[in-house]
């Protein structure tokens, strides 16, 4: 359904602290997240803190996430080497360079970035 990730050896390597959202194209999906909130029913595993648990998957974070009381819906992790930012509603910047950031996994539908993705984007919304 949606792609795996880029390496399963480094699943649950990243850094808990990410950029939320945005870009509307990614490069590579690192992996995907069930966030866990024991004042929600989660096992309390680390002092009432929220903590997540990281898969190669999304089939293996939506099962978890299903089975697991006081979880959330899986995000995915995904890093973007060009993406657009969009500071203000219809102002829109091409940036490049390495960006980490957590999405919600239906946004990955569509939104692989090609070599001319961004350049259509461009002609078909104007950039600024």
């Amino acid at each position: 359904m949606y792609p795996n990730s880029i390496d399963k050896n480094m699943v649950g390597e990243y850094p808990a602290s990410t950029k939320s959202g945005g870009g509307y194209f990614y490069d590579q999906v690192l992996e995907y997240r069930v966030w866990c909130r024991p004042w929600q029913g989660a096992p309390d595993e680390f002092d009432g803190e929220i903590y997540y648990y990281a898969f190669n998957t999304y089939e293996e974070a939506l099962e978890f996430s299903n089975n697991t009381e006081g979880s959330e819906k899986p995000l995915v992790l995904v890093k973007q080497l060009e993406w657009i930012d969009e500071p203000e509603a219809g102002k829109f910047i091409h940036k490049t360079g390495e960006r980490v950031t957590e999405w919600v996994v239906e946004w990955l539908v569509g939104s692989k970035r090609q070599e001319n993705t961004i350049a259509d984007f461009i002609a078909q919304n104007g950039i600024y």
